[in-house]
């Protein structure tokens, strides 16, 4: 029998080569018609923030880390940031279940949404009433923000409990001595999508404030593609800052996001479709800096409030959810001098929740708190060679005290060749609901976090005679332990349970980006290949597990990315490319997993500057109106495009 499957699966990989085969020679052959001259792309970003929580040079940042800037996000006139995110990386997997607000996530490195953490100001955004404690994209819109930060690999030992696949830090737009303007944005699209978005900043003496106001309305598509009803959306959000400048030393700054949004959506295995979520999500965070050069401290409180009111397809009933985080923080840089710093951290983290239950009588309370103390020391032994050392321990009310610790190196052979590599070592705690949620869960103490460590290397290359920028990054991450519900902790005569299964997860493979520039022309060329083993599945002894890879990863992913500037016009065109995906199946067809088509996708955006005031810019996504899934039975948008017009005065 196990013969029989493991031939049934090798003929499923050698499908899926050949599939890939044919689909990466169509690929390339719209790629090299595209291609009429040598184009490269813009140059990266030197200041980074992320890799170690303090302003360093990329050149000398051992992790791989990408950025997107301001321009980038501008340019692209994406109304959510997932969409800027999958635009413009390779390494991420993207996947929406509908159209814009239903659940929309990243994945890196080939790991599940729920490791990555998502950071906006310092303020994680994560929901601890959902099951995984994990951060969906949906509401996240991209008009207030400033640049994002991505960095991959295990980064526990500076940002905690599941850090494992890498870490998105985003930051929004501020207000600054020179800043006094107002600038204000409005589109239409397909399915009849309104945009409205206004902002200003202004510095008053010194004080520095901007706000942002955004709505954005759309009759949407059906979320399941066995009906034709539209899913519609709404989402209403405000983001403003405040800073004080209190002297060369001291400054105060307050952030605050408010987000209240409603989405229709589809129920797998029901006829009638009155599915929804009524979200509202809060987040705040007050710092005081202390800066003096040598030594900077900064005490933070931060503050996130999540609320989902979800109403059945009978439209009879409605379950509330309600997520609270508190943290407060103090982070402390000491200078030694240019090439070596010590940054010290503590970290005090309370996470809440109150939700329905079926195993309960109405809400269950819950919550749980983690304290943590962590360095990292980044210092210059040799003339090109930078290395960080670093270290974490989290103690959890509940699984006790555990360590974390990470290393970095970033060898600058000559201005023109960089490389780098990382080890490091991560933890995933389980969250309120894997120990509340379910009463059938005998001892929560033996619950313990699931335990990972990663490696990888990269090279950073310029070659200035081909007008071309390489870069490379092999990497390996494992972890075990996975919390799962097919291992033995329940209450007598109870069948579910979450307990740490045997199940081994592993996650290798290799990512090639490609940039480059000819005059006005940029070029963008990545390829991901990822080879995975989802133990959480595969190694479940109930589970048929038809591919080993973990649901909704390709094996194998490209991407391009083709910018050229005539005169006031500036035009894209994106395309991508995923391979064959697995993915759960849902009560239409009894649970069974399923494989997942290939598929390839391509946008077109064009900007046009009327004048230092006024832009007109015009999107049109999935050019050739590809009929692809990104989750099994769940729609995409199709052919769709959006016209608009900003202002800045």
């Amino acid at each position: 029998m196990k013969a029989r499957k493991s031939l049934v699966l090798q003929l499923k990989i050698n499908r899926a080569n050949e599939d890939c085969a044919v689909m990466l020679k169509n690929y390339f052959f719209i790629l090299n018609i595209l291609l009429v001259t040598q184009i490269c792309y813009a140059e990266i970003p030197i200041v980074v923030i992320s890799a170690g929580k303090s302003i360093q040079s990329k050149s000398t940042v051992g992790s791989d880390i990408e950025v997107i800037t301001r321009k980038q996000i501008q340019n692209s006139n994406h109304s959510f940031l997932a969409d800027i995110l999958d635009e413009h990386f390779p390494g991420i997997n993207f996947s929406r279940v509908g159209g814009n607000g239903t659940n929309t996530l990243v994945q890196l490195r080939g790991l599940p949404k729920r490791y990555t953490t998502i950071y906006i100001d310092g303020i994680k955004l994560s929901d601890p009433s959902t099951p995984d404690n994990a951060y969906y994209l949906d509401n996240l819109t991209s008009d207030f923000i400033d640049r994002v930060e991505i960095l991959k690999g295990n980064q526990s030992s500076l940002y905690g409990s599941g850090a494992i696949g890498g870490t998105i830090n985003i930051f929004t737009k501020k207000g600054s001595a020179k800043s006094n303007s107002k600038s204000s944005a409005i589109s239409y699209g397909s399915k009849d999508t309104k945009k409205l978005n206004f902002s200003f900043d202004k510095s008053i003496q010194n004080h520095y404030f901007f706000f942002n106001l955004n709505k954005y309305l759309t009759d949407g598509v059906s979320a399941m593609d066995d009906n034709q009803e539209n899913d519609s959306y709404r989402n209403d959000g405000l983001h403003a800052n405040h800073s004080y400048k209190i002297n060369n030393r001291i400054k105060i700054e307050n952030n605050i996001r408010i987000v209240d949004s409603f989405l229709n959506y589809d129920q797998a295995g029901t006829t009638t479709d009155f599915n929804s979520t009524d979200s509202k999500e809060y987040s705040y965070s007050f710092k005081v800096t202390d800066d003096n050069k040598k030594l900077k401290n900064q005490l933070s409180y931060n503050k996130g409030y999540f609320k989902r009111v979800v109403g059945n397809n009978t439209k009879t009933s409605k379950a509330t959810y309600y997520g609270y985080r508190d943290s407060i923080n103090l982070l402390s840089q000491y200078n030694f001098s240019n090439d070596k710093r010590l940054v010290i951290g503590l970290d005090n983290e309370f996470d809440a929740a109150n939700f329905d239950t079926w195993a309960t009588s109405g809400n269950l309370k819950t919550d749980e708190a983690v304290y943590s103390q962590y360095f990292d020391y980044q210092f210059r032994p040799f003339e090109k060679l930078y290395t960080t050392i670093g270290a974490r321990q989290d103690y959890h009310t509940t699984a006790g005290r555990y360590q974390t610790g990470r290393m970095t190196f970033a060898f600058m052979q000559d201005n023109l060749t960089k490389y780098r590599s990382s080890l490091g070592t991560g933890i995933r705690f389980a969250t309120l609901n894997d120990y509340f949620y379910d009463t059938n869960v005998k001892e929560k103490e033996i619950i313990t976090p699931e335990k990972s460590y990663n490696i990888d290397f990269g090279l950073d290359k310029k070659i200035p005679h081909l007008n071309l920028d390489l870069t490379f990054n092999l990497f390996y991450t494992e972890y075990d332990d996975n919390i799962a519900n097919w291992k033995s902790n329940t209450q007598s005569g109870s069948s579910y349970t979450i307990a740490n299964s045997g199940g081994r997860i592993i996650s290798k493979g290799f990512e090639i980006v490609q940039r480059y520039k000819f005059d006005n022309m940029q070029f963008k060329f990545g390829y991901v290949f990822t080879d995975a083993y989802d133990g959480e599945d595969c190694d479940d002894p109930g589970s048929s597990c038809i591919d080993e890879m973990p649901v909704r990863v390709p094996r194998h992913f490209l991407s391009s990315n083709i910018r050229h500037t005539i005169d006031d016009y500036s035009f894209s065109l994106i395309g991508k490319f995923n391979s064959e995906r697995r993915d759960y199946g849902n009560s239409n067809n009894g649970f069974a997993q399923v494989i997942l088509d290939p598929y390839s996708v391509f946008d077109f955006n064009v900007n046009y500057k009327i004048n230092s005031n006024y832009v007109i810019f015009f999107n049109l996504q999935n050019i050739f109106n590809e009929n692809y899934h990104d989750a099994y039975q769940y729609s995409v948008l199709g052919r769709d495009f959006t016209f608009g017009l900003k202002q800045t005065f």
